[in-house]
């Protein structure tokens, strides 16, 4: 058995925020389904982080996780430390010129109406991405023609040696979902940049966008949102269609009927069932089509 599995407490840096061990992560998770993180840290805050980060043994595993929507996390748990940032990294703040300061732990429903109820607008897709910032940054999270890239003005992350750095726009190498970021990066903060917008006109969008996803989405189930990237010049879900998956099921997990690029956990789904059922359908899409379609969900942790 390697140190990262039985990781004893006393090789860890001492903390000021929580550290739990064998914490479960199903319940964090949209899919409701998964192993337990050989440890979970919630730090106090950004100095806390920094802290540990920099005095943790450089070879054990960082895994960021924020509101778990975007994430299969395996049976077998997580290796090393799972972070998890609490409330004191989901504050927003005005910073002028139509900017947000946010913390990496702000959900996207947050910052989108706090953009509106600061007139800024621009902001509004942020509405329809289920997820916190630091994911948003991490993957470049996009929803109804706009991306994080659009408004993202720099971010500020921890290195794996525990130094705090702001990064710019311009040094993520953005691309559709997917970014840069430097190996082992843990997102805490970024500023977001609108522009000048009516309230009025801004929540109205939002609404828009709010009912687009709940007419076209599972969103009352338990889904870990879009499964597959879009090839160029493709729909992922028209191709998983055309391949006869709609409704297709593996254990507890089924493509949704509503919007296949979701998978669904119907309450008895293990990790496994989800992730197979999406090679299952990878190989499907791949053998009517041509097309292989690229996983947009993270997987992280043992089989």
């Amino acid at each position: 058995m390697s140190e990262t599995l039985s990781l004893p407490a006393e090789k860890l840096p001492d903390v000021r925020g929580k550290l739990t061990q064998h914490a479960p992560l199903a319940k964090l998770v949209w899919f409701k389904a998964g192993g337990a993180a050989d440890w979970l840290f919630e730090p106090a805050d950004v100095d806390d982080l920094c802290a540990f980060v920099r005095d943790l043994d450089p070879s054990v595993p960082l895994l960021p996780l924020g509101l778990g929507s975007n994430l299969i996390v395996r049976d077998g748990g997580v290796p090393g430390v799972t972070i998890r940032l609490g409330k004191s990294f989901a504050k927003i703040e005005t910073a002028g010129d139509h900017t947000l300061h946010c913390g990496a732990g702000a959900h996207g429903v947050l910052i989108a109406s706090t953009a509106r109820d600061n007139g800024i607008a621009g902001l509004e897709f942020l509405r329809g991405i289920p997820g916190t910032l630091g994911g948003f940054v991490r993957m470049n999270g996009g929803a109804y023609g706009r991306e994080t890239a659009d408004v993202l003005v720099d971010c500020d992350v921890v290195l794996r040696d525990g130094s705090l750095k702001t990064l710019p726009v311009a040094e993520l190498g953005y691309t559709y979902r997917h970014s840069e970021l430097p190996e082992g990066a843990v997102v805490v903060a970024a500023r977001l940049k609108g522009e000048a917008g009516d309230p009025e006109a801004i929540g109205a969008e939002m609404e828009r966008i709010a009912q687009a996803r709940e007419e076209s989405q599972p969103v009352r189930t338990k889904t870990g949102g879009s499964t597959f990237k879009n090839p160029p010049g493709e729909k992922a879900w028209q191709l998983v269609d055309a391949a006869g998956c709609r409704g297709m099921m593996r254990g507890g997990a089924q493509v949704s009927e509503k919007h296949t690029n979701f998978l669904i956990n119907t309450g008895t789904a293990t990790s496994a069932d989800i992730e197979q059922l999406g090679e299952d359908v990878r190989a499907k899409v791949r053998a009517n089509s041509g097309v292989e379609l690229e996983w947009e969900i993270q997987r992280v942790g043992r089989p």
